[in-house]
Order: C-alpha cells, then structure tokens, then sequence
C-alpha cells in the first residue's frame, strides 16, 4: 500500500490530460482512483474560523452515499478537515501534496498521520513531483492545478484576499470547472478573498444538495428526506427539531417548545447523542 508507483499515461484521467499543462508524470500511493467517480477539490485557507470548519463537515457529510471522491491538499486548515470528513463520510479521497510521497519528506509532516489513515482506508496519495521532492513556495501552485484539473468542481470553503485558495480557482476556471464557494460574514478576514469570487459570479453553496446538484447527481426533495430522517423520534422530539428550521439559541428553543427547562434539556441532549443536532457559536442547528 505505501508503495510508490507511476500511472502509466494510458491510466491517466482525460480531466488530466485536458488540461493545457499537463504533468510529465503522476506519482501515487495507495489504491489506484477510480476515475468513474465523481471528483470534488475542496480547499481553503490555513487559517480558518469555526465556521468554516463546520460547514466544511456538514457538507462533506451530505455526500455521504455518493460516488464521490474528494480531493484535497493534505495542507493544514480546510484541506485537513476535508479529508477527515471525507474519512468519516465513508468518501474516498485522494490527497495532492505540495511535496514528493516519500514519508521523509511528505509536507506537512504534521500531516503524516493524516496521510497514513487516507492510505488505510484505500484512499489516495498523488503527485507530479519525483519522491524525494521537497516542498517549495512553487510547488504548491504547480500542484494545484492537478486538483483543479482533476476535479469537475471546486469548492471554496474560506479564503483570504491574498490566499493560495484563489489561484486553485483561478485555475478551475481557466480549465472550465465549476467553481463553488459557501459564502460568509462581510466582516470575516477569513472570507475576504471567497466572497469575492461569489460577486464575480462563482456558485453558492449553502448545503449539500447545492453540491450535489452542481456534480449533477438527483437528490430527493430535501424536507422529505428531513422526514424520513426523523422518523425514529418521538412527538416531542420532533417538536425540538421542527423549531431549529433556522438555528436557535437553546434558552429560545426551550421558550418556544412551551416545555418545562429540565424537559427540553433532556430531549435535546437526546438529540445530540443520535446525531439529529448539535450546539455550536451558541446556537441549536440541524446537524
């Protein structure tokens, strides 16, 4: 499995080889790719807010079931948190480091572990670069473009007026793919850069239906699937849930639930512990 190997040009993916700067050579760990799924880079800045690693999560766990492969940079910050939820969707994903795939010398080192658990869990190590490759200041925009090329869509999740993120987008577009950003706070530093893509005409997101959607998969009407999903609750469980269509501040919710404090506390920890929600910058949302 920790093997290096080289794709064979004849195994490369056309989205590769339709690019306007292909690699010389592709350089893997692991499991080959499937190139029939469905390949999704996602990217954002190093340093990120609350928000965007849970809506990196959230998102990422509404494609579970999907054949769809995310990709990402195995950098610190949302390339990180996308490929552990990708591993705890049960998505494969594929990693492209800045670096060479040698353990050595695989940037960053504080993602060793990440890249290891990527591996076991038949997911993907893949680079241009010659093993013992050493990351540089260039080789992170050199390896973008394998991810923008790769991908039939990129998914923005934060990022700076000044973040490497806006040259993977920068790229998406140059090669005719989907560019999709989640949008946030006018006052967010963390979002400068991403907001600005959605005034200059870029995708919003704001579930995953809108992802899957963009990938070009049918999804059930989502209220129907909220249904089906709540089955298993009681009536007072539901009632909690049918008053976090929009999230809530817990002492509102119990306000409103028109239940004793005790009660609605009970009945949301319940929900917590089945996954239906969860408490986050203060507020009860939909999980």
């Amino acid at each position: 499995m920790n093997k290096i190997k080289q794709l064979k040009i004849e195994d490369w993916p056309e989205a590769i080889l339709e690019i306007n700067d292909p690699p010389l050579q592709l350089n893997y760990r692991g499991e080959k790719p499937d190139w029939s799924s469905t390949f999704l880079a996602v990217v954002g800045s190093r340093r990120y807010s609350q928000y965007g690693k849970e809506v990196c999560e959230k998102l990422i766990l509404g494609l579970k079931g999907y054949d769809i492969t995310i990709v990402s940079g195995l950098a610190l910050g949302i390339d990180g948190i996308a490929h552990k939820a990708a591993l705890n969707a049960g998505l494969k994903t594929i990693s492209v480091p800045g670096s060479g795939l040698d353990d050595s010398i695989l940037y960053p080192a504080t993602n060793r572990g990440l890249a290891k658990e990527i591996l076991k869990s038949g997911g993907t190590l893949l680079s241009e670069f010659d093993p013992l490759q050493k990351a540089s200041p260039w080789s992170f925009p050199q390896r973008n473009r394998i991810m923008a090329g790769l991908s039939k869509a990129t998914l923005i999740i934060e990022a700076t007026d000044k973040s490497g993120t806006l040259i993977t987008a920068r790229l998406a577009l140059d090669y005719n793919r989907e560019i999709c950003v989640v949008p946030a706070s006018i006052f967010s530093r963390y979002a400068v850069g991403s907001n600005k893509l959605l005034h200059q005409g870029a995708t919003t997101i704001n579930c995953s239906e809108d992802l899957l959607e963009v990938l070009g998969f049918n999804t059930p009407n989502e209220s129907f699937q909220k249904e089906l999903n709540f089955d298993n609750c009681s009536a007072e469980e539901k009632l909690i849930l049918e008053l976090l269509k929009e999230p809530q501040d817990r002492n509102e919710v119990i306000h409103r639930s028109n239940l004793s404090a005790s009660q609605a506390n009970i009945l949301i920890s319940s929900l917590e512990i089945k996954g239906y929600l969860k408490e986050s910058l203060g507020k009860l949302h939909l999980n």
